[in-house]
């Protein structure tokens, strides 16, 4: 009972080590972007703001209109992207879990081969530019690197293979049913699990996602909140540093604050995944453990 005790002790000491090496990140993360810009560069990062500042925000704020049409972009993408990515992957993964599939396993092959080779930067954009004519298009940001992912069709073709009983399915047939109906009546509610744990990593692809928007779009009505605020970013570093520019650079650019500003645009970022994690956490780890197993 004791060895029991100080096993759930060491435990509980070590989660707690864990969780706060997650959370002391975010938490610095907040407090410089609530700290003086002057007080930063001096005194550098610390947990408590020793100047309160909110001059980033402001900064900001200005471009208000500009940050809420890039939210809209990458709420748009987000949401298209992860229906489609999630509709796609159960597509692709629920006939690789069935025995009776014919060249399952050379099919399975392929998607994981999939996980270790690619053409490379540019075959993929003269690909989707060239051939698809995709640039400065939505659909540059939905599709490439994003759409489909490999390890995730394996980690629901898994699941799927783990999870529903094949006596579940072969009822059904004898009951009349087709595929399509055992897929979307009886197999889908049988998997929330792994529907919301693939589900929360295609939105934090897509929420995330810069690169697609740096290389396919070049027209600004276009940018998401990402591509956007690193945009934003470079900028003002060129700004500050162009010593050509720094002898005639006004007073306004000198007085950006890049430091906390920093901070700022990616607490921006952040929050809006933090709020809706909770709604995923309670399928998060029974999804990621049994869809996790290979086979």
């Amino acid at each position: 009972m004791q060895t029991n005790k100080l096993y759930q002790a060491v435990l509980h000491v070590i989660m707690t080590v864990f969780t706060l090496f997650c959370i002391l990140p975010f938490w610095l993360m907040v407090s410089a972007s609530l700290t003086d810009n002057d007080t930063i560069l001096r005194d550098g990062y610390a947990f408590i703001p020793k100047q309160f500042d909110l001059s980033a925000y402001t900064y900001l704020l200005d471009n208000a209109t500009n940050i809420i049409h890039a939210y809209g972009i990458t709420i748009f993408i987000t949401i298209t992207g992860t229906v489609a990515g999630l509709a796609f992957t159960a597509l692709i993964a629920y006939p690789l879990s069935r025995k009776d599939m014919p060249f399952r396993n050379a099919l399975a092959f392929y998607v994981f081969f999939t996980m270790l080779f690619n053409g490379g930067l540019v075959p993929m954009y003269l690909l989707y530019t060239d051939i698809f004519e995709l640039k400065n298009t939505l659909w540059a940001l939905l599709i490439p690197n994003l759409l489909v992912n490999g390890f995730y069709i394996i980690m629901m073709r898994t699941f799927f293979a783990t999870t529903i009983p094949e006596a579940v399915i072969e009822s059904a047939y004898m009951d009349g049913a087709k595929e399509g109906t055992i897929f979307v009546r009886i197999v889908l509610p049988l998997s929330m699990p792994v529907l919301a744990t693939v589900g929360l990593f295609y939105t934090i692809n897509y929420w995330n996602d810069w690169f697609n928007g740096l290389i396919f779009v070049s027209n600004s009505e276009l940018y998401s909140l990402q591509n956007l605020l690193n945009r934003i970013l470079l900028d003002i570093q060129f700004l500050q540093s162009s010593s050509q520019l720094s002898s005639h650079m006004s007073d306004g650019v000198s007085r950006i604050p890049l430091e906390s500003m920093r901070m700022a645009m990616a607490v921006i970022g952040i929050v809006p995944l933090i709020l809706l994690y909770p709604f995923f956490q309670k399928f998060f780890v029974k999804g990621l453990t049994i869809g996790a197993v290979k086979g």
